[in-house]
């Protein structure tokens, strides 16, 4: 029990922080003179209120974090902060459902995307600037943000990080102390944000518009302050911003960090993800725009590769945006299209899905596998790079392909029971633990998930948390073992 009231004591503290980010939206709010700072007001004094009391209550159970502990926080808090953050939501829609609202908030804590609003351009601009900026504190992570932070009230935050980070290769550092490798990320997660936001204004949005896209491209979670979300501007120049953008926040940001204090652009040569990453995204654009010209989907080359560019890159590195409704393209392509967001991004990126090196590491164990059926007696390492995978690695890798096919084939039986038909419940299932946003069926770009029952939503509420938290730090608080001394 004291382990709890610790996490407890932590969760209080970031919640406090966590309310000082709506004032940002509430500022907004004041100067436009939109109607909804009350809602603001509201919601920074409930969730200010409620951390000063978790904090309190909990100050004589204060000591540093242990393994466990770490775990039991990154579900408490990815769990819990859509709570705080679904009250402006909720005060300022009242029509709308606290299980709808919370999906929303899960959706944008975890930049997943779906969203069960409609009627986007009648919301006061704050409401959006609300959904865009958490879409950007879930894109990088509020762990990361936090143990950049909390080591100033006397937290540490290795394992945080190490719960939280995606990816087997964790355990690299960047830098000595977890805080500075935190901050380290968060600059540069920043800087690209401010350059997006010059981007898409140059390009031709207002700023207030390239703000809250800025927010949302680099944190790939596709919110929009538009219905039509980037049709609503029908411009080749923003779209290719976006593109970039999106190609940059799919790539791992240690990557960048390391670039940045390196000054040189070798550590994306030595990056064993970016490669492929890029190789195959131009490969399927390429290929499935001259498919839809091909089969008359688009007459002109240029339009088809114009608008196979954009989303597939957008539905590839999960960020769910979209300049056209792709639903009512061929079947063939909106299935590779999803197939894409399973893997695609890389490891340490704000995307979802298993990951480019989860990925690399399968093929290369199949390709073993093929080759010792062939030559019994052969001895083929696998490796990343230069470096020789070890077993460990490997075997993590396929037990998280089990569990992540498994959750995948779970979520869809339970969304079909419910009463969903096969191809909306297997793309909702695909998209929310991908943390992709739309699917397909009742769920596609041009379409939200409002039409989901209670009991669907909060299928798809968990299975975004599922998603964004690579399922073992969720699974593991559900065994006796994590609950025993």
């Amino acid at each position: 029990m004291n382990r709890f009231f610790t996490v407890v004591n932590v969760l209080g503290k970031m919640i406090l922080v966590f309310g000082l980010t709506m004032s940002i939206p509430l500022g907004l709010a004041l100067w436009n003179g939109d109607g909804s700072h009350s809602v603001f007001e509201r919601a920074i004094l409930i969730t200010f209120g409620s951390g000063l009391v978790m904090w309190l209550l909990t100050r004589r159970f204060q000591r540093e974090l242990q393994t466990k502990d770490g775990f039991l926080l990154v579900v408490l808090v990815w769990s819990g902060l859509p709570v705080f953050a679904m009250l402006p939501l909720l005060f300022y829609l009242p029509e709308l459902s606290i299980s709808m609202a919370y999906f929303e908030a899960v959706s944008g804590l975890t930049a997943t995307g779906g969203t069960v609003l409609s009627g986007l351009d009648a919301l006061p601009p704050s409401i959006n600037l609300w959904r865009c900026e958490i879409v950007w504190l879930g894109g990088m992570g509020l762990i990361v943000l936090a143990v950049a932070i909390l080591p100033l009230l006397g937290v540490g935050g290795r394992q945080l990080l190490n719960a939280e980070i995606p990816g087997p290769m964790k355990e690299n550092k960047l830098t000595p102390r977890i805080a500075e490798t935190a901050k380290g990320l968060w600059a540069i997660y920043a800087c690209l944000t401010l350059v997006c936001v010059f981007a898409y204004q140059w390009a031709g949005m207002d700023w207030l518009d390239a703000v809250m896209h800025a927010f949302t491209t680099l944190g790939l979670g596709g919110f929009s302050s538009h219905d039509a979300s980037f049709g609503y501007w029908d411009s080749p120049l923003i779209e290719s911003v976006a593109i970039v953008f999106m190609l940059l926040a799919g790539i791992n940001f240690s990557t960048h960090f390391l670039a940045w204090r390196a000054k040189s652009i070798v550590p994306y040569r030595y990056d064993v993800e970016v490669g492929w990453f890029v190789m195959i995204l131009l490969i399927s654009c390429l290929g499935l725009a001259a498919y839809l010209w091909h089969v008359g989907v688009y007459t002109d080359p240029l339009v088809a590769l114009r608008y196979a560019a954009f989303n597939i890159v957008s539905v590839a590195t999960t960020a769910g945006y979209s300049n056209t409704d792709y639903s009512v393209w061929p079947l063939f392509v909106l299935l590779w299209i999803l197939f894409l967001s399973g893997f695609c991004t890389s490891s340490g990126s704000t995307g979802g899905g298993i990951k480019m090196i989860r990925a690399r590491i399968l093929y290369q164990q199949v390709y073993r596998e093929i080759i010792t059926i062939m030559h019994p007696n052969a001895i083929i390492p696998a490796k990343l790079g230069r470096n020789v995978l070890a077993s460990r690695v490997i075997l993590a890798v396929l037990v998280f392909l089990f569990v992540y096919t498994a959750s995948i084939v779970l979520m869809t039986l339970a969304l079909s029971l419910s009463g969903l038909d096969l191809m909306t419940a297997f793309s909702a299932a695909v998209a929310c633990i991908n943390n992709l946003g739309p699917g397909l069926g009742n769920i596609g770009p041009a379409t939200t998930y409002a039409s989901l029952t209670e009991l669907q939503i909060w299928i798809c509420s968990f299975a975004m948390l599922l998603g964004r938290l690579e399922f073992f730090t969720v699974l593991a608080i559900f065994t006796p073992a994590f609950w025993r001394k």
